[in-house]
Parts: C-alpha cells; sequence; structure tokens
C-alpha cells in the first residue's frame, strides 16, 4: 500500500529510505549524460532574479524554452498581451513568498504557487510554475513535471494532483531528505529533483523492489 506525507509512519519512513537507492545512482546518471549547459537558462533568470527581486515576461519565456513546453497556447497571448509591469508586481509577490525563510519550504511553496496562479497559464499544471519559483529561490524551490511524477509513482511516492501538489510535493523533498540519513549530505531539493527527472525519464532506471 502506497503512503502519503499526509498518514506518515513506519512504512512511509522505509519508503523514502529505499528511495535512496534509486536517487543517488539516477543523480550520478544525470550529472554524467546531460551537458552542463543545459541549465544555464535557468542559471541566468535566477541571477537576474536575485537582483531584480522579479521575473517579468522575457524571463517566463525563456524558462517556457528551458522546460521545452508549448508556446502555441492561448494563455501564452494571454500573458503576452499583460504589461510587464503587472506580471513583474505579480511575480515579485511570489519571489518574496519562496525566499521567506519565516516559513518551511512546503509552506513558502505553496503560498509561492498560489500568487503566481493569478497569472495566464499557472491556473493549472505545475511545471512552468515550479520553474519560475524555483529560479525565484534555487537553494529552497525545485521542479516538477511529468517525469517527476512517474519517478513517485514508481517509488511509492504517492503524490495527487489535488489543489496544493507544489506545497506537498516540496513536503515530500523534504521528508526524503529527512530521511535520507547521511546518503542526504549536501543533497538539496533541486539534487533530488533532477534525479528523480532521470528516473522518470529514463527507460533503463530499474525499478525498485
Amino acid at each position: 500500500m502506497k503512503t502519503t506525507t499526509e498518514t506518515p509512519g513506519d512504512e512511509f519512513a522505509a519508503l523514502c529510505r529505499q528511495a535512496w537507492d534509486t536517487l543517488i545512482p539516477a543523480r550520478a546518471g544525470y550529472l554524467a549524460d546531460v551537458s552542463p549547459h543545459y541549465d544555464e537558462v535557468l542559471h541566468d533568470v535566477a541571477q537576474r532574479t536575485e537582483h531584480t527581486g522579479s521575473l517579468g515576461k522575457t524571463d517566463i519565456a525563456a524558462l517556457v524554452v528551458w522546460k521545452r513546453l508549448s508556446a502555441q497556447t492561448r494563455w501564452v497571448t494571454d500573458l503576452m498581451s499583460l504589461p510587464d509591469t503587472h506580471v513583474r508586481a505579480v511575480t515579485e509577490r511570489a519571489v518574496t513568498a519562496v525566499r521567506d525563510t519565516t516559513l518551511t519550504p512546503s509552506e513558502a511553496a505553496r503560498t509561492g504557487r498560489g500568487i503566481i496562479a493569478e497569472l495566464p497559464g499557472f491556473h493549472t499544471g505545475d511545471a512552468l510554475a515550479s520553474a519560475v519559483l524555483t529560479a525565484a529561490a534555487p537553494k529552497r524551490m525545485a521542479v516538477y513535471d511529468r517525469h517527476v511524477q512517474h519517478a513517485l509513482d514508481t517509488l511509492g511516492l504517492t503524490l495527487t494532483p489535488t489543489p496544493g501538489r507544489y506545497g506537498r510535493y516540496l513536503q515530500l523533498l523534504d521528508d526524503l531528505l529527512q530521511h535520507g540519513a547521511a546518503h542526504a549530505d549536501g543533497w538539496s531539493a533541486r539534487d533530488i529533483d533532477t534525479a528523480l527527472y532521470w528516473t522518470g525519464g529514463n527507460p533503463l532506471q530499474p525499478t525498485p523492489v
């Protein structure tokens, strides 16, 4: 039976510890096979956000390309039709939220995700929203997508698509770090998300027993 972070217990802790047997080689595989230049777009947006405290339409467009999402959708037209000052006003509030160290990462993620939902393209789905929030606080947030979801399903770690998923995702990553013991030393939520991405997108990855 699968468990979730809403129902913690010995079984959930065991699943988290077992997950590290997959995460460690997956992270190594990601680092070995993915170009070190691939994340330059994310890093560039994060650096600009560090200085400006907000993301504009150009930054979001860059992250759409980085995530290889389709721009041939109505929400892109709606977002591009907004003044950049409005987009930055919304993202500035989201940036402030995810950087708020008085909140746990999961609480900050939930708050930031709720704010960014005010913009077109961010009402549903967490792939692009998570990229924006990770660019805003790369040391606290993490990227979510379908590969990550597939990996979590494979590992027996349930993450449902009900509202508030991104906050629960950050809580799940925090739980993995908490139960990782020595394995988790030096790892961040972002490190785990790349390992999950590799696990969920690589058909050669073994399925845990």
